[in-house]
C-alpha cells in the first residue's frame, strides 16, 4: 500500500514526540506548519506564552523537511498557506499541539481530512487545557482521541480513542508523557489503514473547556485537601505552577504532600 502523504502541525513539546515519531516510522512528511512562543489569539487581548513550546525546526532540518512558520500576529493565519497546501496534495493533515483553528478551506483539502489529536475521551472535556481540566476535577481516568475535524471545537467524527488511568500522585508531565503514548498508538494503528470508520461524536454531551493561563492557578484554600493537591499536581512545570498571596508576596508551589496527622 502507498504510504499517504502526510503534512504536520504543532508547536508543542507533545507535537515534537509525535513528528519525531512519524518520521521514525518512515510516515512520508511533506512539510511542517508551527508558530512561535508567544503569539496573539482570538480569545487573549495581549501576546500568549507557548509554555509547553518546542521548536520544531531542529527536527526537520535534520530530516530535510520543509517547515514554515507563522509569526505573532494574528494576522499571519494559516489561510495564508493554502495555496501552498493545496500544491502538496497531502492525503491527510495532523493537527497536535495547535492553537489555532483550521480554516474550512483548508480542512476541505485533504483526501481523508484534517485529523486531530485531542487529549481527553471526546465528547468529555473538549476545548482548552483537557488534561489540567481532568486532574483538577479528580478524575480517575481520561485518554486521547484522534478524530477528523471540522468546522468548530473538537466537533469532529472519532477515528479512534485511546485510554489511560490518572493516578493520584501523577503531576501534569506524567500525564503528558501518557497522552503522547496513548497518542502515537492511534496514529500507527489509523494513519494507513485500508478502510477508516468514523464515528460521529453525540455534540450534545460535549463539553468545551476554556484554556487557562498563569492567573487561574491561585489556589483557593477553601478546597478539600485533595482537591488542593490535584491543582497543585496539575498545574506543575512545565506549567507556571500553582500559587497563593502570602503577605505581600506572591508564592509558587511546585509539589505538595499530604500527611495525616
Amino acid at each position: 500500500m502507498k504510504k499517504r502523504k502526510i503534512i504536520f502541525l504543532g508547536t508543542t513539546k507533545f507535537s515534537y514526540e509525535l513528528l519525531e515519531f512519524l518520521i521514525g516510522n518512515s510516515f512520508k512528511i511533506s512539510a511542517v506548519f508551527t508558530s512561535p512562543k508567544k503569539f496573539k489569539i482570538s480569545y487573549n487581548q495581549s501576546n500568549v506564552k507557548n509554555y509547553n513550546y518546542a521548536d520544531l525546526s531542529k527536527l526537520t532540518k535534520y530530516h530535510k523537511i520543509p517547515i514554515y512558520k507563522l509569526h505573532k500576529n494574528q494576522d499571519d493565519k494559516l489561510k495564508n498557506h493554502l495555496h501552498l497546501i493545496k500544491e502538496l496534495k497531502p492525503d491527510i493533515i495532523i493537527v497536535a499541539g495547535w492553537y489555532f483553528m483550521i480554516p474550512e478551506s483548508i480542512l476541505k483539502i485533504p483526501k481523508y481530512g484534517v485529523w486531530g489529536l485531542h487529549s481527553s475521551l471526546l465528547p468529555k472535556y473538549g476545548g482548552g487545557a483537557p488534561l489540567v481540566w481532568a486532574k483538577i476535577r479528580g478524575e480517575k481516568s481520561t485518554g486521547v482521541t484522534l478524530f477528523k475535524m471540522k468546522k468548530g471545537v473538537d466537533n469532529g467524527e472519532i477515528i479512534g480513542q485511546c485510554e489511560f488511568d490518572i493516578r493520584k500522585t501523577d503531576t501534569i508531565k506524567e500525564l503528558i508523557d501518557k497522552s503522547i503514548k496513548a497518542s502515537k498508538k492511534l496514529l500507527l494503528k489509523y494513519i494507513n489503514e485500508e478502510k477508516i470508520i468514523y464515528t460521529k461524536q453525540n455534540e450534545s454531551s460535549l463539553e468545551i473547556f476554556p484554556q487557562r493561563s498563569p492567573s487561574d492557578g491561585e489556589i483557593d484554600w477553601e478546597l478539600t485537601t485533595d482537591e488542593i493537591d490535584n491543582f497543585i499536581k496539575a498545574q506543575t512545570k512545565p506549567y507556571p505552577g500553582a500559587w497563593t498571596i502570602i503577605g505581600n508576596y506572591k508564592v509558587t508551589i511546585w509539589d505538595a504532600k499530604i500527611e495525616k496527622k
